[in-house]
């Protein structure tokens, strides 16, 4: 399943420059890469580098870092639940209580990319226990449906998505 293949009615459209990031990109292979990005990304960093942030009320990089592995441990709990043909409607998350929580200023360089690889190969293995032909299995979550395959996308996306920011933002 590629990005540029999904259909607009199986994600909100707040999704859709998630989905858009990623372009003609295949699900499994944006994954996989995405995990590269990270660990080079990080291993790129300066451990000081982690408690910045571009303004006032902004996110710290560790904060946005750790905002990535939250949400993608949602969607991947989305996922499972849709894929499995879960009727129930799943309910939505604050983000910003999320990183309030989070705990980011006292983590380090490797805790995040040890935390964020488990998460992500955990979503790699999962999504490549689906059966390619339920990737479409629908669910709801926050009031709107979505696919499985989707979730998945968002992932990828979303990890693209807050890299712009924090290469155009934080890094510059």
């Amino acid at each position: 399943m590629r990005a540029s293949d999904l259909p607009e009615s199986e994600y909100h459209p707040y999704y859709k420059p998630y989905i858009d990031a990623l372009g003609d990109e295949d699900l499994f292979l944006s994954l996989s890469n995405g995990l590269l990005v990270m660990d080079n990304f990080i291993n790129q960093l300066q451990e000081g580098k982690l408690d910045f942030s571009y303004g006032p009320d902004k996110w710290t990089i560790a904060e946005v870092l750790i905002h990535l592995i939250d949400t993608e441990r949602i969607f991947q709990y989305r996922a499972l639940r849709f894929y499995r043909n879960d009727k129930m409607e799943l309910c939505g998350f604050d983000q910003d209580e999320y990183v309030i929580e989070c705990e980011a200023a006292g983590k380090s360089k490797n805790q995040i990319l040890q935390e964020y690889s488990t998460v992500r190969k955990a979503t790699i293995a999962l999504f490549q226990s689906f059966k390619k032909d339920a990737l479409n299995r629908m669910g709801k979550a926050s009031g709107t449906p979505m696919s499985v395959r989707a979730l998945g996308l968002m992932i990828s996306g979303h990890q693209k998505h807050h890299f712009k920011i924090i290469e155009e933002r934080y890094l510059v």
